[in-house]
């Protein structure tokens, strides 16, 4: 049993030593989202390729519009339009968000902003510009050739859109790792089936498969394993056919909690038995040969705290996501909180406006408590009062 801060700091380290387990491979663009970039995406052309108008208005020449005379307007620029025009003294073209501006001109004054006369214009009293005004100059996002997105970034929707403004229709991304997932125990059944009275639905299986999904990788749902020594030891060595192995329920001090037992008897080498926090305690972290497994218990509000905390960093380094973890940020207290110290707490909480509010909850089987949270509380071991309006931590 070590506290959570060594647990932590134990995955992490197994962690740093993993690369990604599958070669890379191409993908197109819409097939990389949630994956990791293998290599970088680079600029294709400078960015913006042209000086751009941030704003509808009327590109000119700043010194022209201090002087508070009227300039004449000799066109009309759309996005898109090519560059027909050129400004001199005493000129101004009108412009779209979007558009190019044309040469000579050195700041574009918002349409909001001037008196308009027919053709001529000039600036409201009380207005102001300066040479460079809402105009963003070519290449200042990016030059051609820069890195836009590094190796090593898990692609989301900004990433595959900037990737694609550089004309990349597909990227090299790394293989999806496939992990294994196994809920062990004779009181389950699955979903489809209808419980008798002492029976639940295999819920944990689920909530894992999602959150393997959300990391990019591939569930492997396996049958339920029962609580029999034999069973649970070849659904094990289906299970080491996958990328990483979690094992769900068995891992307690009760009498059919063999999870640990068979493990050991398959010469598995254990780095944790159990870490000091609630819920998810019993949490187990080992290596059976080359793969690395985690035993999480079965009580599902555990299940997925200690996916979260552990199983992420692993997971992400598989996926070639170095230094992936555990999401934390901060938040004020919405009122008191009283626990008993000793461990690291993870409770259930709303977080609205950047205010957490702890959600009233039956403990670690509370599943209906916890699909109305949007976060976890984290109470560290030796406080056992938080304040309302205290600044706290979050699990996201």
């Amino acid at each position: 049993m070590v506290s959570y801060a060594e647990a932590s700091r134990i995955v992490r380290e197994h962690a740093d030593r993993l690369v990604a387990r599958h070669a890379p491979q191409p993908a197109g663009l819409l097939d990389t989202l949630g994956r990791v970039l293998a290599e970088p995406v680079l600029a294709d052309r400078d960015q913006p390729p042209f000086p751009r108008s941030t704003r509808d208005g009327f590109a000119c020449r700043a010194a022209d519009v201090a002087t508070g005379l009227r300039l004449e307007v000799i066109g009309s620029i759309r996005a898109g339009d090519p560059v027909v025009f050129e400004v001199s003294a005493g000129k101004a073209v009108e412009i779209m968000t979007g558009a190019p501006v044309p040469a000579g001109a050195d700041c574009v004054v918002m349409v909001e902003h001037v008196q308009r006369d027919r053709d001529t214009l000039r600036l409201s009293p009380g207005r102001s510009v300066q040479p460079g005004e809402n105009i963003v100059p070519r290449g200042a996002e990016a030059q051609a050739g820069a890195v836009i997105v590094p190796r090593g970034t898990r692609i989301s929707p900004a990433q595959l859109a900037v990737a694609a403004a550089c004309g990349a229709a597909e990227l090299s991304v790394f293989g999806r790792p496939r992990v294994a997932i196994v809920a062990t125990g004779d009181e389950l059944v699955e979903v489809n089936q209808q419980p008798q009275p002492h029976q639940i639905r295999n819920s944990n299986s689920y909530s894992l498969a999602a959150q393997i999904l959300a990391a990019g990788a591939e569930p492997v749902r396996l049958p339920i394993a029962r609580d029999e020594r034999e069973h649970l030891e070849g659904i094990i060595h289906s299970a080491l056919e996958t990328d990483l192995v979690l094992l769900s329920g068995g891992v307690s001090m009760g009498k059919y909690d063999l999870v640990e037992e068979v493990l050991l008897s398959l010469g598995a080498e254990f780095f944790f038995t159990g870490a000091m926090i609630q819920p998810g305690k019993p949490v187990v972290f080992g290596r059976l040969g080359k793969h690395y497994f985690f035993g999480l218990p079965g009580n599902p509000v555990s299940t997925m705290v200690t996916f979260s905390l552990f199983v992420e960093p692993v997971l992400g380094a598989l996926c070639g996501d170095v230094g992936r973890g555990p999401r934390f940020a901060q938040a004020r207290l919405s009122s008191e909180v009283q626990v008993k110290t000793g461990l690291t707490r993870f409770l259930p909480a709303r977080l609205a406006d950047g205010n957490v509010e702890p959600v009233t909850w039956q403990g670690s089987g509370d599943l209906a408590s916890t699909s109305r949270s949007t976060c976890f509380l984290v109470v560290p071991p030796d406080r056992p009062v938080l304040g309302a309006g205290e600044t706290v931590t979050i699990l996201l």
